[in-house]
């Protein structure tokens, strides 16, 4: 089968972001035509004066909409996209230049309708957004299914970084108009129509995610929250790992309790998993050469973002459960902001 991809990134209100993104797609080592397709979705900070400093050496199309969210604007894009097969990124994405032919190589040899790929951590981010990446792609913290090539089949692809052939498009309609879980949602879709999906190691992005404390908590926060509502909608599709940071966190809390009247065994068993991360943390971003201060701190941030990251995800996850399953409210009552 012969792949036209349609680049697809929906942005707001972060044209610097959109201007690394577009500079690492212009520097791909590939040989076969493929376009982009920028969808402002009502931002207050434009991308068109980047979007011109691309245009003579990348095939761009530009559209603005109103503001309607994320997923309905990747669906805004690939109703405009003229490819037959559609890659979807975020605009805080970099992608390494042999991107697009990792891509093309795997699904020319294996082909399925959708595929996601890893993140990494490029040498210029900051050590918080390092400590993060970590905490998101580690095998300590996430079973490194974020990140790890033992993942080939069954891949519930996200929107950062995924593809999606124009044949599933059409059946599914894309992605739903929520506003968070909308790729897991898709995921479920493809598999309920027969569809495969794949991951494809190769096809990496370096992925920003966010730059503080309080926006991770946030994102993981409403990641948590989605969880339950979307088991919900897809019934069958509940897994005991979804519970893991609601009980790690429930645990550090009891292990507190029980230090109190003189009980460390618990807090003990924590805090040999919080140096294991530390020490994997400070190996994984090991300065050539010498022993470096900034992989000492990462090792620390990364301690600070996986609790960060459990206590987000845990206290999202638990807070609509309870609303869901035992006070009966409505999916939309649970959590109104992923439907608004």
């Amino acid at each position: 089968m012969e792949l036209h991809f349609s680049v697809i990134i929906p942005i707001y209100n972060r044209p610097e972001e959109l201007l690394e993104l577009l500079d690492s797609l212009s520097k791909q080592q590939f040989d076969k035509p493929f376009e982009i397709i920028v969808v402002e979705d009502g931002s207050q900070l434009r991308s068109d004066k980047i979007i011109k400093q691309f245009n003579k050496v990348l095939n761009i199309k530009y559209f603005f909409k109103e503001n309607s969210g994320p997923g309905d604007s990747r669906n805004f894009g690939m109703k405009k996209a003229t490819g037959n097969y559609f890659i979807i990124l975020d605009s805080d994405c970099i992608l390494p230049d042999f991107y697009l032919k990792e891509v093309d190589y795997a699904l020319q040899n294996s082909f399925t309708d959708a595929y996601g790929g890893a993140d990494a951590a490029h040498e210029s981010f900051t050590i918080i957004q390092k400590a993060i990446n970590f905490s998101m792609t580690s095998l300590l913290t996430t079973g490194g299914l974020r990140g790890s090539d033992k993942v080939k089949s069954k891949f519930q692809p996200r929107s950062f970084n995924m593809g999606i052939s124009k044949k599933a498009f059409i059946q599914t309609q894309g992605f739903s108009k929520q506003h968070f879980g909308e790729d897991i949602d898709l995921t479920f879709k493809l598999w309920e129509l027969d569809f495969d999906t794949q991951f494809i190691p190769k096809a990496f992005v370096y992925h920003k995610r966010r730059t503080s404390w309080k926006q991770f908590i946030k994102q993981t926060f409403n990641f948590g929250a989605a969880r339950p509502i979307l088991n919900k909608m897809h019934p069958g599709s509940a897994k005991i790992t979804y519970w893991f940071p609601s009980l790690f966190i429930l645990g550090l809390l009891l292990a507190f309790c029980l230090f109190i009247f003189r009980n460390d065994l618990l807090l003990k068993f924590y805090g040999v998993y919080f140096i294991l991360i530390f020490i994997d943390a400070m190996y994984r971003n090991w300065c050539e050469g010498r022993a470096c201060i900034k992989s000492f701190i990462i090792g620390v941030y990364a301690v600070i973002a996986t609790l960060v990251q459990f206590f987000g995800y845990g206290s999202g996850f638990l807070r609509s459960f309870l609303r869901l399953q035992i006070l009966k409210r409505t999916k939309e009552e649970v959590f109104p902001k992923m439907f608004r």
